[in-house]
């Protein structure tokens, strides 16, 4: 989904990478302790995975704004008196 190999993904989130092996490797709920969840969740939450709870749980991409664009920058010639 996000295309982030294991070995980056364990590395953001500070955990083995034989953790994340073992996590993509459950059927259903991951058995895992809670703080390595957290870690894990908070890298893929910022990089824009939206964790779904309710009836359906699952995970789907975020909807990221647009990029403002930068404000133009003031030239010699642009009429301005000093």
């Amino acid at each position: 989904m996000l295309g982030i190999e294991q070995a980056e993904l364990a590395k953001r989130a500070r955990v083995a990478r034989g953790t994340i092996r073992r996590m993509e490797s459950f059927e259903g709920e991951i058995g895992s302790q809670t703080s390595t969840l957290s870690k894990v969740q908070a890298v893929l939450e910022r990089a824009g995975i939206e964790f779904l709870g309710g009836d359906q749980p699952g995970v789907r991409l975020r909807t990221l704004p647009a990029k403002a664009e930068p404000p133009a920058r003031a030239t010699a010639g642009d009429g301005r008196r000093k």
